[in-house]
């Protein structure tokens, strides 16, 4: 299974600098994460907050890195695997040195001024994401900052074929850890041991198909009354699985920078009530709504609408606690964010999240997700796992 392939970098590195001519931009420097992988091709192993970096493309001339010395090694076998797209690079270090001295922390922002003036920009308008980095301006107030934070997440919502078929073979990842948490879940099981159990197991299947690949996995679940809160208690390290409990699992896997989320509600034996039946089918068909909606022409809000007008048709409105997706890719939670009030039309190679939900103080969550490609003329859906009621019951 191949990463990201340079061709792709490349491609997104000619669309920037059309961009920066277009909008009288000297150079784009990015310095947060998600966005440093969308033009660099590497993952960033430090916190920029504590160890600041750039990524630069110029309008003119190659584009190159301003990196912290802990990366140093990070970047080499970056480079030896084939998946780093940007080599030239400059390496400040964070402890004082007594010979080869260079730039140190403090004075990164300087080594990134005299990096862009050997490319012979030494003034003008950089395109940067939010405030950008202030460090630069404090050293050169020469330059002019344009935030283009709007431009690169329009770049990130429509995937590349290349990266469609990465979160394919993740998509497949989180599925076999649906039906092993299925196959293995027993009542009395501690919640968190459990899960850190399947995690495991996606993490050992992942390393047999794809052993040079990087895959990041993690899983959080939760049963009972306790699944009414979406995203846990707060407070529940000794919690088990009981019989006629629901549950919520969440599986996140991210393979090669793509994310996937694969979410399920499950019974441990026969549903105690009516209620949880009925809760159920109503999150099931919920989640099918929206999804049939992700085409691209449609409104993004809805698949939205969808989901809500099945919920609330079931008398189950109130129980509503959040939109029903979010756009995924390089990250879990990607733009669009707002999709309950983002009425332009879906995007051909778009992805999201379905995942609507119903939640029941007392009683517990219902909440399926699938990861969706908006496609030409039918949506595809990217994770498997029945969401039968049949098939979503744990034999006790």
């Amino acid at each position: 299974m191949p990463f990201v392939p340079q061709e792709v970098f490349a491609d997104r590195a000619n669309r920037i600098r059309e961009y920066l001519g277009e909008n009288g931009l000297e150079a784009l420097v990015v310095t947060t994460p998600e966005n440093f992988y969308m033009v660099s091709g590497f993952h960033l192993d430090v916190a920029p907050w504590e160890r600041p970096v750039a990524a630069v493309v110029p309008l003119d001339g190659d584009p190159f890195l301003v990196m912290n010395e802990l990366s140093t090694n990070h970047l080499r076998m970056a480079e030896e695997r084939g998946t780093l797209f940007i080599r030239d690079r400059v390496i400040y270090v964070e402890h004082p040195r007594v010979c080869n001295r260079t730039y140190t922390r403090d004075q990164w922002a300087q080594l990134l001024a005299t990096k862009l003036g050997e490319g012979g920009i030494d003034h003008g308008k950089l395109g940067v994401e939010g405030s950008g980095p202030t460090g630069l301006k404090a050293v050169e107030p020469r330059f002019d900052f344009v935030d283009v934070s709007r431009y690169l997440v329009e770049m990130r919502q429509v995937k590349y074929p290349a990266e469609l078929e990465i979160m394919r073979r993740c998509a497949e990842l989180t599925d076999y850890g649906q039906d092993k948490f299925m196959e293995l879940l027993q009542p009395g099981d501690i919640v968190t041991a459990f899960d850190l159990q399947i995690a495991r197991l996606i993490a050992e299947e992942g390393a047999r198909r794809y052993p040079e690949d990087r895959l990041e996995v993690r899983l959080f679940s939760l049963s009972g009354p306790a699944s009414a809160a979406p995203h846990g208690t707060g407070a529940n390290c000794g919690q088990r699985f009981e019989k006629g409990d629901g549950v919520v699992n969440i599986i996140i896997c991210r393979l090669n920078e793509l994310v996937v989320e694969n979410e399920r509600t499950l019974f441990v034996g026969r549903p105690k009530s009516d209620l949880q039946r009925r809760a159920f089918e109503v999150a099931t068909e919920a989640c099918e709504a929206a999804a049939q909606q992700m085409v691209a022409g449609n409104a993004v809000s809805s698949a939205d609408a969808a989901a809500q007008w099945v919920i609330e048709k079931a008398g189950l409105g109130d129980n509503i606690m959040h939109r029903t997706g979010h756009g995924m890719g390089i990250a879990g939670h990607e733009f669009p964010e707002d999709m309950p009030f983002l009425h332009r039309p879906f995007m051909e190679r778009e992805v999201y999240s379905s995942e609507p939900g119903v939640y029941l103080y007392g009683v517990g969550g219902f909440r399926h997700d699938d990861t969706v490609v908006v496609g030409a003329k039918a949506p595809e859906v990217l994770t498997k796992r029945s969401k039968r009621l049949d098939d979503q019951i744990v034999p006790v």
